[in-house]
């Protein structure tokens, strides 16, 4: 099986380029899609109102939607992809312990679980530790 593997370039350096490349395109997607929901289903005042009632500053909701909507493009054209993914861990982190705790660990339960947020965060380890891959605008 590792013969065939191998032959069909599972491993190679262009595969883990390409790798790179799709995690970081997804990631950067999903980044942009929360801040979507953010601006356009809860709105900022909801989301600013929703940081308050967990806590924190309404204005963290400002800055976490420009995080989201800068570090999502940057992911998905590959501008500083190591130095952005680790910038948006404690975006992703913070999410996960200060609106998903409570909820239990299944992301299914109600409110969503901490799961989610638990997997996001080690994947933005991850492409932090890849790097770019293909198609970037820098090799980083």
């Amino acid at each position: 099986m590792t013969t065939l593997l191998q032959d069909l370039g599972i491993g190679s350096a262009t595969a883990i380029d390409v790798a790179a490349l799709l995690l970081r395109v997804a990631l950067g997607a999903l980044f942009l899609a929360h801040a979507w929901l953010k601006i356009f289903v809860f709105r900022p005042a909801g989301a600013a109102g929703f940081f308050r009632s967990l806590g924190l500053p309404g204005a963290l909701a400002y800055l976490t939607m420009a995080a989201e909507i800068l570090g999502g493009l940057a992911l998905i054209v590959g501008l500083w992809t190591s130095l952005v993914s680790i910038l948006l861990i404690p975006v992703i982190a913070g999410a996960g312990w200060f609106a998903h705790r409570a909820n239990g660990f299944w992301f299914n339960n109600q409110n969503g679980g901490w799961e989610y947020p638990a997997f996001w965060t080690l994947t933005l380890l991850v492409q932090a530790l890849l790097g770019s891959g293909a198609l970037a605008l820098t090799a980083i």
